[in-house]
């Protein structure tokens, strides 16, 4: 059962369909798909085709920017839930507010069905559930063991102090056809007196067409139990009470 918390660290949650074509991509597609979805995302934006990497540098760890196809974008009217789509593209959005897994499972196979029906793929390339995280505190001298069971490990000879830091560990799954990634960074903060990390957690399915695109339900399920359960490992009780109290 999804643990509630009172202020959860979720900035964003997405999950991301990359297809298998059976046709090349019609550019009426995002066309069609709007007319079926502008009752929940009237509003409509082009994107410029932008993929973002996590880069480590002097200041902290900063978003590296790559070229990516262009996205149309729709969007709801408060601009907190999106649908992405580009050539054999989908992705959903869901910004603060969350409003917890039900509801946007519902909305991630809502999407996908329409997306079906109309584009009608062969298969799945890959999908991706992420979940990313965002940790504020108002001391500069951070001790991350006494919130995370998850931290780079600093020898006893070496200073404890960081400047910036990016942890990435991969956990294969089913016979490496799917993969959990969990990244602990410092990122620069929104205010300077204040220290920010990251806990980005995303479980994907890496072998094309390992799932069929009838198990998709079942696979999302799976995939946020996964990233549920690694988020509560990573984290411990007073990284906990910071959700309840409204942070440090």
């Amino acid at each position: 059962m999804e643990r509630i918390y009172k202020n959860p660290p979720l900035a964003e949650a997405l999950c991301e369909f990359q297809f298998i074509p059976n046709v090349p991509w019609d550019l009426t597609i995002p066309g069609l798909i709007y007319g079926r979805i502008k009752d929940r995302f009237p509003r409509r934006k082009q994107q410029a085709g932008l993929g973002i990497q996590l880069r480590p540098t002097e200041k902290g760890v900063e978003h590296k920017i790559e070229p990516a196809p262009p996205r149309v974008q729709f969007l709801n009217q408060g601009e907190t839930v999106l649908v992405q789509l580009a050539p054999d593209l989908l992705v959903v959005n869901q910004l603060k507010p969350y409003p917890g897994w039900l509801k946007f499972k519902s909305l991630i196979i809502d999407t996908f069905n329409v997306y079906r029906e109309i584009a009608n793929p062969k298969g799945i390339k890959r999908i991706g559930l992420r979940y990313i995280n965002i940790f504020e505190f108002t001391s500069k001298n951070l001790r991350l063991d006494e919130y995370f069971n998850y931290y780079p490990f600093i020898p006893e000879t070496m200073p404890k102090a960081l400047s910036s830091f990016l942890v990435r560990s991969e956990f294969p799954y089913s016979d490496e056809k799917e993969v959990l990634i969990l990244q602990l960074a410092s990122i620069i903060p929104r205010d300077p007196d204040l220290s920010s990390l990251v806990l980005d957690l995303d479980y994907a399915m890496i072998a094309p067409e390992y799932i069929s695109l009838d198990d998709i339900e079942e696979w999302v399920e799976k995939a946020h139990d996964e990233i549920e359960r690694t988020f509560e490992t990573a984290i411990n009780d007073k990284a906990r009470d910071l959700f309840m109290d409204g942070g440090q």
